[in-house]
């Protein structure tokens, strides 16, 4: 791919009206991946670039015959959910690292996606850049006008100029039909995110790196209001300054520095009413602590992480937690081609309900052969003493080895092995997790073994549980059905899971469950319908939802059936039934979504979650539990946008209100008004707050 270069005053309107647009050379030979590998691509692509000094500019037309009237696209949200919207993307690896990529994304209304992706196998969604992308939609299709600043990447200038080629890809999603296309070829069962694939854009003129300071302070004003059972008000205003720096140190290091945080703007989490006996685990939603988060991807199991962020700045980080205050932190990367070193420093300011808190971590991975690495991480919190309060101060650290391998495209193969110790308690305990999966095109077949001692207890980290055991092997068949079924049914994918779980110390049998899917099938417009059979084995007893269970062992059945409308048209919906037998009695979970979008500009959804508890436990207990969820989307354009959000929960009364506007008045600087409110079914107390905050970013 030829990138040439223009001295022309470029403006990025999404028109490609320049006259260097009418000489650049174009890419239009795609490959399809989706619904079929290979064949003729039905929605053709033309792809080009050009670069003056300071950006490097992308010039895209989709082709599309219904113009407007074909435009698939839910809402004007940035960091839209792919798959459910018209999109184009391109991916950059200017470094030529061959398993990292940053991709810039957007939709035919020129909203914006970004993110980072390690290994194909890592996304980085919030990672967030400066650039800016602006569209238009004709009869025949639709235009992207990318406009990248030099200063927004990370590259080296070689020695000789004529030298320079960076890894790039291009895909798009035409959803109507969801055909993947993709330039250059990349095979079906991996994404456009596999830079070992990646054509090489030449022809470039390398500014030399500037200083890459990035400065985004903010201020905010907070308005409190509270009221207990008694009925006695408090009110409270809080003023905040505080910000962010970023800087790039060279283009292989960043350094990264916050001081009196705040999260304003992050979105709420949702309840949740656990019918495990395992931890529910609530995802990290705040911008500083994930950026960059894909250096410890090797270190991130799922169910086991010796480092999960949410243990900064949040009370609680397994429930729905308060924030506590950040006084200042710091963060540094440095990654090139062979290794990645980061470190990671944050305090945490005391309360009235815990003591001051000092947060370190320190990681280190090794590269080697194509796609494989082994990594080491530390991790050490520090509880500072606080006498007066009766808070005593505790050390907890722990020690992690973890790696990935991908002997050739088909496997992949990763580990993880650390172990912690608690001052506090004077316990040591180990915890890993050992993964082989194997992905050709017409297959998945692959096994997870995870454990957890008792006495494994990481204080900046998350498991699943402790004293435990899973093993979860299984696959499935892929078919891709040809003919007039294949007009249907892009996929078919019958397929066995079980699930296994055992005491880590003594060995004894807890529980297992088969997943027997006979009917998954993936319909051509990206409906889904799912039946699966749960045959389930229980000798551990808990109590759910506080409803005590006799000892002993069970037998049971159950059974689900899920169907989701196309997520792309105008209406749609997902519904979900999983019941049958539960230990000595009967449990029905039943979950409905409804979403409407008559236009991007509003979206409005809806969801409706019902357990029913039926003759179960020592007390046979009947009962009904739901949560109702509603949601508003407005938008004037991607730049100008409001949301409310409210969930109530029956099962301890509580309703909670989001109300969040924002105004992004130049690229990453925004305008929030947020109104959140939580109230309570049994009493008049309840907690209300007004933010307001705004938000600078200059890059230099």
């Amino acid at each position: 791919m030829v990138a040439i270069e223009t001295t022309e005053n470029m403006k990025t309107d999404g028109h490609l009206d320049e006259a260097v647009w009418r000489t650049a050379p174009a890419v239009t030979d795609f490959f399809r991946m989706e619904p079929r590998q290979g064949g003729e691509v039905v929605y053709t692509s033309r792809v080009q670039v050009v670069f003056d000094k300071k950006n490097l500019y992308f010039g895209v037309f989709c082709k599309d015959s219904l113009g407007k009237k074909g435009v698939r696209l839910q809402d004007y949200r940035r960091d839209f959910i792919y798959g459910e919207n018209d999109c184009f993307y391109l991916q950059l690896d200017p470094q030529n690292l061959k398993r990292y990529c940053v991709s810039f994304q957007t939709t035919p209304v020129g909203t914006q996606r970004d993110l980072q992706v390690f290994d194909d196998s890592y996304k980085d969604n919030e990672w967030d850049a400066l650039w800016r992308v602006r569209t238009s939609v004709v009869d025949s299709g639709w235009y992207a006008e990318f406009s990248i600043p030099f200063k927004t990447l990370r590259y080296e200038v070689p020695k000789n100029p004529d030298s320079v080629s960076w890894g790039v890809t291009f895909a798009r999603l035409a959803r109507r039909d969801y055909e993947q296309s993709v330039f250059p070829p990349v095979p079906q069962a991996f994404s456009p995110y596999r830079m070992t694939y990646a054509a090489q854009l030449v022809g470039l003129k390398l500014p030399q790196p500037s200083a890459n300071v990035r400065v985004q302070p903010y201020t905010l004003y907070q308005f409190d209001r509270s009221r207990d059972a008694q009925n006695i008000d408090k009110e409270k205003d809080i003023v905040k300054i505080g910000g962010e720096v970023k800087w790039a140190v060279n283009p292989r290091a960043v350094l990264d520095l916050t001081f009196n945080t705040d999260f304003a703007q992050a979105d709420v989490d949702r309840a949740v009413n656990n019918l495990t006996r395992f931890n529910v685990f609530f995802p990290e939603r705040r911008q500083f602590f994930l950026e960059n988060s894909g250096v410890y991807a090797g270190a991130d199991i799922s169910g086991v992480k010796p480092f999960f962020s949410r243990t900064i700045g949040l009370a609680n980080s397994q429930f729905n937690a308060d924030p506590v205050p950040i006084d200042a932190g710091v963060r540094y990367t440095d990654r090139n081609q062979k290794r990645t070193i980061a470190g990671l420093y944050v305090h945490q300011r005391g309360t009235n309900f815990q003591s001051g808190a000092n947060f370190g971590v320190l990681r280190y991975a090794h590269n080697y052969g194509s796609q494989n690495n082994v990594g080491v991480m530390l991790t050490h919190r520090f509880d500072e003493e606080n006498a007066e309060m009766g808070f005593a101060s505790n050390h907890n650290t722990t020690l992690t080895l973890d790696g990935f391998n991908r002997p050739n495209e088909d496997w992949q193969v990763q580990y993880l092995a650390s172990v912690s110790r608690d001052e506090a308690t004077g316990k040591t305990g180990s915890a890993g997790s050992v993964y082989l999966g194997y992905f050709p095109n017409k297959w998945y077949l692959g096994t997870v073994s995870k454990w957890v001692t008792r006495d494994y207890l990481p204080g900046m980290g998350f498991t699943f549980g402790n004293d435990v055991v899973q093993h979860n092997p299984g696959g499935y068949r892929i078919f891709r059905p040809k003919g007039k079924l294949g007009k249907i049914i892009r996929r078919y994918d019958p397929g066995v899971f079980l699930d296994y779980y055992h005491d880590a110390g003594r060995g004894h049998f807890q529980s297992a469950r088969l997943d027997i899917f006979p009917v998954f099938i993936i319909f051509q417009d990206g409906s889904l319908l799912d039946m699966t059979y749960h045959p389930t084995w229980e000798s551990f007893f808990f109590e759910p939802l506080g409803f005590q269970v006799q000892p002993g062992d069970y037998f049971f059945h159950r059974f689900e059936i899920r169907y989701r409308t196309d997520a792309s048209k105008k209406v749609s919906a997902d519904v979900k039934y999983y019941g049958g037998e539960y230990y000595d009695g009967g449990l029905d979970e039943w979950s409905a979504l409804l979403r409407v979008a008559p236009s991007p500009k509003i979206a409005l959804t809806g969801s409706y979650e019902l357990n029913r508890i039926r003759n179960l436990g020592i007390e046979r207990t009947t009962t009904d539990i739901a949560i109702y969820t509603a949601g508003l989307r407005l938008a004037h354009n991607p730049r100008l946008q409001a949301s409310v959000f409210y969930q109530y929960n029956d099962l301890d009364g509580q309703g909670r209100w989001n109300v969040r506007g924002s105004w992004e008045f130049q690229p990453l600087s925004f305008l929030f008004v947020v109104f959140n409110e939580t109230n309570f079914r049994e009493s008049s107390a309840r907690n209300q707050a007004v933010i307001s905050k705004v938000s600078y970013l200059r890059q230099f």
